[in-house]
């Protein structure tokens, strides 16, 4: 799988193999920017985790859970 981003950082681009051919997703942020792992040497690994967070425009380095469940009594 290879992961692309715009040079703006609101746009993403996953470009990977699904056995029959390479398929495309491109997903654009309304608000914010796409936290971008610094690459010193060219290309990056990320966990599936990390994946999923930068899809989802989490800052991966530092995720803050923002919702709290209430407890019942």
């Amino acid at each position: 799988m290879f992961v692309f981003r715009g040079r703006r950082g609101d746009i993403v681009k996953l470009l990977w193999w699904d056995g029959q051919g390479m398929c495309l997703f491109a997903k654009r942020l309304e608000k914010g920017r796409f936290v971008w792992p610094q690459a010193d040497c060219g290309a990056v690994s990320l966990t599936p985790a990390q994946l999923s967070m930068l899809l989802e425009g989490i800052d991966w380095r530092m995720p803050v859970r923002t919702w709290q469940p209430t407890l019942a009594a």
